[in-house]
């Protein structure tokens, strides 16, 4: 009798599951069949399930010189905050998880505090910063923000608890120094949490939409998605949702190739994490 209940509850849940599964699913299979239909047949009703009639189109008028440069500047923008979002954010949770001096928890609290601060609080005084330091329309202005990002702090904090106070001893008896210690003893134990750091960084800075369009003004220095969101608008009032579904497969696809990257780190971080609560 407990194994035929466990076998319904096991089939059930599959089931479930499953439904979870195609429903998630979906949008992605409906841009992805979407970028190979023209604006028509993307907005006819019923709807072409898949295309009968597919065409690259979509992406012959995607794929141009300045697409390119602002799919360069996407990928430039978003590994560059990446490594120094992981770098910092790692040092930062070493140094206030393992290391005791002044401050260490008022400083902690006010990494907390950040997290609930939203970012259209501090913009105009961002902008103002950066306008007056001559760094607008500049990688620069792209990427230096979202440096000290105080959820990373948080997370990487939280992560080197793990590393045990006995190796970190240990290593100093054998004359190892911070930076070696941090290298050769802390980096390892704390690679899922940095794997986790990376895609949530990646994702956030490829998406940041609001910050690229503040603090951009040529069409040389913008990232692919503010090139999409120009390039879909077609005649005033209608937007070319082909062409916008082209775009937005090409914008996942780096995304998709990160996650695909780090997935093995993301779920130990997740798995570690979930031990830990």
């Amino acid at each position: 009798m407990k194994k035929e209940k466990t076998s319904i509850f096991t089939i059930i849940s599959m089931i479930i599951l499953l439904a979870l599964t195609v429903f998630f699913i979906f949008p992605f299979y409906w841009i992805l069949t979407g970028a190979f239909k023209l604006q028509d047949v993307a907005m006819q009703i019923p709807p072409e399930w898949f295309p009968l009639n597919p065409t690259l189109e979509n992406f012959k008028v995607l794929l141009t010189p300045l697409t390119g440069r602002w799919f360069f500047n996407s990928v430039f923008v978003s590994l560059s905050t990446t490594l120094l979002v992981t770098s910092t954010a790692s040092l930062a949770g070493y140094a206030l998880a393992k290391k005791k001096f002044p401050g260490n928890k008022i400083l902690f609290t006010i990494f907390v505090a950040a997290m609930a601060l939203p970012k259209q609080v501090i913009l105009i005084p961002l902008l103002n910063f950066i306008t007056n330091i001559g760094l607008m329309d500049t990688y620069s202005a792209l990427i230096l923000p979202a440096v000290g990002w105080p959820f990373g702090v948080f997370l990487m904090k939280q992560f080197t608890h793990s590393v045990p106070t006995e190796l970190l001893e240990s290593a100093k008896i054998d004359g190892a120094g911070e930076v070696r210690t941090f290298v050769s003893v802390v980096l390892p134990i704390i690679k899922p949490g940095i794997g986790a750091l990376a895609i949530f960084t990646f994702i956030a800075s490829w998406n940041d939409y609001f910050s690229q369009l503040v603090f951009t003004n040529s069409e040389a220095m913008k990232t692919l998605p503010l090139g999409l969101a120009a390039m879909s608008q077609g005649a005033e009032f209608t937007i070319n949702y082909g062409l916008l579904m082209a775009g937005a497969l090409l914008a996942s696809l780096p995304m998709i190739i990160v996650f695909l990257s780090f997935q093995s780190y993301f779920t130990q971080g997740v798995t570690m994490g979930a031990v830990k609560g």
